[in-house]
């Protein structure tokens, strides 16, 4: 019989423990996968991809006991050495190679060249081999900036009470209504996959008073565009006995502000790597939907050709003209149309045709939707009834208003648009790690 008692301690290091003071002139071990050989004849610089970066190794004749010649890229090794100082290798430390192992080798040669600094690669053959391109190191920086972005959200929505919660993804009706959804034989029984965790993010403010989500969601829109997908992660908190909205988007602020910190702190490498500037967050314009869209209009000298909604080309515009009138990077336009908003969105009191919700805009695209919601039962069915819906299929949500809900309001944050303006990409697909989109399922 064996105990196991918690971590096993290794002698192998990592990139980080690498750099400490006093590691140099001593012998160490590191494993890590041969990134790229550069052989000069007598030396070879052999690099090794970590996990937290590279590592800069030396191969010398007389001195590395093995055979460069059985050495390969995509090999994964142990190796032992004494490290240096380098002003010229990756951290400002390279290992001088006694000896290493070779742990496994690959079976065919390299689809893709990932040691370039850009591989030049077309998206299509990127998103083809996509457990091989996001060994690259740029390619893999994206989506340790993204784990901050969903860091940040977790961390800052604690310290501020929230609880995390995990909602079903199979359902029976959605909170969005409408057409677009992907529907499935439930064990006989008609089920959809939820476009959004919004009915049960409000019931659970019943419970927990404000609550946070970060999942997939699905949608079945036939769009084949930069911007969509048909599953995303989606950020996602309510909260309950707010003033107004103007709460939802100033928790959202915070979050930005939090985020953007601790990218600065924890993830500077990355940053560095793909040379992404930080957006200012301390102040965020919040503006009308129909005062913005004429502003917009009348500075680019652009008709205004959907009163109801904010076309792709408006967004980059409103953008624009935060960027240039308010130096934002990010603006809030609140006041959408009611029309087009779900029917659990609430009416703005003063003027019934607009709500009290908002679209946040980041650098030319939407990537918030949120807003105050309807929290009265009598005030919510004499909206659906309205809108000429029935309640089958939603007893259960509707059953938390019967039972009394606080005012509440919460929002919906599209992490691979947020992480795609924020590196400043051009494609959705480029910060999503495995896309769904119209025509792909693998890999």
């Amino acid at each position: 019989m064996e105990i196991v008692t918690g971590r096993m301690k290794k002698d192998t290091l990592e990139l980080h423990e690498l750099l400490r003071e006093g590691i140099t002139g001593n012998r160490v071990k590191v494993n890590g996968t041969v990134h790229t050989i550069r052989d000069m004849k007598t030396v070879a610089f052999i690099i090794l991809r970590k996990r937290e970066g590279l590592v800069q190794c030396i191969f010398e004749e007389g001195f590395s006991k093995f055979d460069l010649k059985d050495l390969r890229e995509a090999d994964t090794v142990e190796v032992t050495g004494i490290p240096a100082q380098s002003e010229k290798a990756p951290g400002g430390i390279e290992i001088r190679i006694e000896d290493i192992r070779v742990l496994s080798s690959p079976a065919e040669t390299m689809l893709l060249p990932i040691a370039k600094w850009k591989m030049k690669t077309s998206l299509e053959a990127k998103l083809n081999y996509r457990p091989i391109a996001l060994r690259n190191v740029r390619e893999r920086a994206k989506f340790k900036i993204q784990e901050g972005i969903v860091r940040g959200f977790r961390d800052f929505l604690y310290e501020e009470g929230f609880t995390e919660i995990h909602t079903p993804k199979i359902g029976a009706k959605s909170a969005e209504g409408g057409a677009n959804l992907f529907k499935l034989d439930y064990f006989h029984r008609p089920a959809i996959l939820q476009q959004s965790p919004q009915f049960y993010k409000q019931m659970m403010v019943g419970v927990f008073d404000r609550v946070f989500e970060t999942a997939p969601v699905f949608r079945a829109e036939k769009h084949n565009t930069k911007r969509h997908l048909n599953e995303y992660t989606s950020l996602d908190f309510e909260m309950g006995f707010i003033d107004g909205f103007e709460d939802i988007m100033a928790m959202e602020t915070g979050f930005l502000q939090y985020t953007m910190k601790l990218l600065e702190k924890d993830y500077a490498a990355e940053l560095a790597l793909l040379d992404v500037e930080l957006p200012k967050v301390d102040e965020i314009p919040a503006v009308r939907f129909d005062e913005i869209k004429k502003k917009a209009a009348e500075k680019y000298g652009r008709k205004i050709r959907t009163p109801y909604d904010l076309e792709p080309e408006e967004e980059q515009l409103i953008s624009r003209y935060a960027k240039e009138e308010w130096d934002a990077d990010f603006v809030f336009v609140t006041h959408y149309p009611s029309r087009k908003r779900p029917f659990y969105a609430m009416d703005d009191p003063e003027d019934e045709t607009c709500t009290l919700s908002f679209d946040l805009l980041f650098r030319g695209m939407e990537i918030t939707t949120g807003g105050q919601r309807i929290h009265d039962y009598k005030s919510l069915m004499a909206k659906m009834e309205a809108r000429g819906m029935e309640d089958e299929g939603m007893e259960q949500y509707l059953s938390a208003f019967k039972h009394g809900m606080p005012p509440h309001g919460g929002l919906g944050i599209g992490l691979e648009r947020l992480t795609m303006k924020l590196v400043g990409e051009e494609n959705v697909r480029e910060a999503t790690l495995f896309p769904r989109d119209l025509g792909r399922l693998e890999p």
